[in-house]
């Protein structure tokens, strides 16, 4: 899988999407990833990722890190086993293509612009 990541946008396979989205191994688990509060991850934000198995999960908080994800959101995602990164999204999107790299089933929860 090819990605590349500037703001508000995100190349897979040099198709691009300019909403925030839920990414796997596989491809898109959610191209349009909506939370109840715009800046915020919250438990109620994340089924997609919850409801798969992953060795890691991978928070894009945006171009800037606005993004905050709730302690709660992190522990229940470690309770399933999985590791769980935090970053701007264009780090997070380094990370992501290494864990893959790595053989790592990931999951990649991008905002992309702020």
């Amino acid at each position: 899988m090819e990605l590349a990541y500037d703001f508000g946008k995100l190349y897979i396979d040099k198709k691009l999407y300019t909403s925030d989205l839920i990414l796997g191994r596989e491809g898109i688990i959610n191209k349009r990833w909506w939370r109840k509060e715009g800046h915020r991850v919250q438990k109620e934000d994340i089924d997609d990722i919850l409801n798969r198995n992953s060795d890691i999960v991978i928070f894009g908080t945006g171009y800037h890190g606005v993004v905050k994800i709730d302690e709660e959101v992190i522990n229940l995602i470690k309770q399933k086993g999985s590791e769980v990164e935090v970053a701007k999204s264009r780090v997070a999107v380094e990370i992501f293509k290494k864990a893959l790299s790595e053989g790592k089933n990931a999951i990649l929860a991008i905002h992309l612009t702020c």
